[in-house]
């Protein structure tokens, strides 16, 4: 199927947050762009909409009828690139949403109804690569410091100033197509969208190493004029814990036995908890180990969080 410009991303399922970004004929230089335009615009056909449609699938000539001038990010983006129709992929497995896919065509040449019905086809197999492609063992991992890398960024986005640490944290983590690694524009840009009352916006994401590494963003004082700073440090095993569950396939429920059990819960215990009979636990127990191939709690911990995203952490 031919296209004339593709982008796609990796999503933590988590928040929806995209973070490793590819591209082909989009400008490198558009990424901050495209995080403001997601997170603190108007616009159609967005990312949050596309995910909220049972199949995930639409193209910004179908969702405007045709009128694709009413989309910002075309008039801003696209149309100068001599670029007109986009389709829009949720790549979902197993009920979790793991990537984006969008594809791109110049003007006059529109998807047609065939081609969107193929990539809503393939979307949920290029899903299941991504959640496998978490599993991927004997990463080789660079020494790192174990301090915490703090950035302040203005509120343009520009970075104001960085700590030592920062600098180790920031190579792990880009790519070297853009000054900042994706996942930052975005956690600033959820920030600064934030009502009062909600939580600092968190992420957990893979490093080129194969590190997980956690980001939290944070507003300063009110005289700080819009700043945010950015801390990046080692993920923690309770941190990682939803992200490895979700992974394995893991249902809400089960997600949520896991957690306890991590948390060292007896049956008896978390049966009082959920309110739930101890046989109704035992029974997701065992499909928790069925869907994560280990025999007991004690290697269902092991092997989900130290053995494949934990072989250096400290005991």
């Amino acid at each position: 199927m031919p296209v004339d410009a593709i982008w796609w991303a990796l999503v933590d399922p988590a928040t929806l947050l995209f973070t490793q970004a590819y591209r082909e004929e989009i400008p490198v230089e558009s990424g901050p762009y495209f995080v403001e335009n997601e997170f603190l615009r108007d616009d159609v056909n967005k990312w949050t909409a596309v995910a909220s449609t049972s199949d995930g699938v639409r193209t910004l000539v179908g969702t405007t009828e045709g009128r694709v001038a009413e989309s910002a990010r075309y008039r801003d983006i696209f149309e100068p690139l001599g670029l007109e129709d986009e389709l829009r992929v949720v790549l979902r497995s197993r009920g979790e949403v793991w990537g984006f896919m969008c594809l791109h065509r110049e003007k006059g040449s529109p998807f047609s109804r065939r081609e969107v019905a193929f990539v809503q086809r393939i979307a949920p197999h290029i899903a299941d690569g991504l959640r496998l492609g978490l599993f991927a063992r004997d990463v080789v991992l660079a020494p790192l410091t174990d301090a915490p890398g703090l950035i302040l960024l203005a509120a343009d986005g520009s970075v104001v100033s960085r700590n030592q640490a920062a600098e180790q944290w920031l190579e792990e983590l880009n790519s070297g197509a853009y000054p900042l690694p994706l996942e930052i524009d975005a956690l600033a840009a959820r920030l600064r969208s934030a009502g009062p009352d909600d939580l600092a916006p968190q992420l957990s994401v893979r490093s080129r190493a194969g590190r997980w590494v956690t980001l939290q963003a944070s507003s300063l004082c009110d005289d700080s004029a819009g700043a945010v700073a950015v801390i990046i440090q080692p993920a923690t095993a309770e941190q990682l814990a939803p992200v490895v569950m979700r992974a394995y396939g893991l249902t809400e429920r089960e997600r949520v036995i896991s957690r306890l059990v991590f948390h060292g819960r007896s049956t008896r215990a978390i049966s009082e908890e959920l309110e739930i009979s101890t046989y109704t636990v035992q029974d997701h127990i065992k499909s928790i180990f069925e869907k994560t191939g280990v025999r007991s709690r004690r290697e269902l911990v092991a092997t989900v969080l130290r053995q494949q995203y934990l072989p250096n952490a400290h005991p």
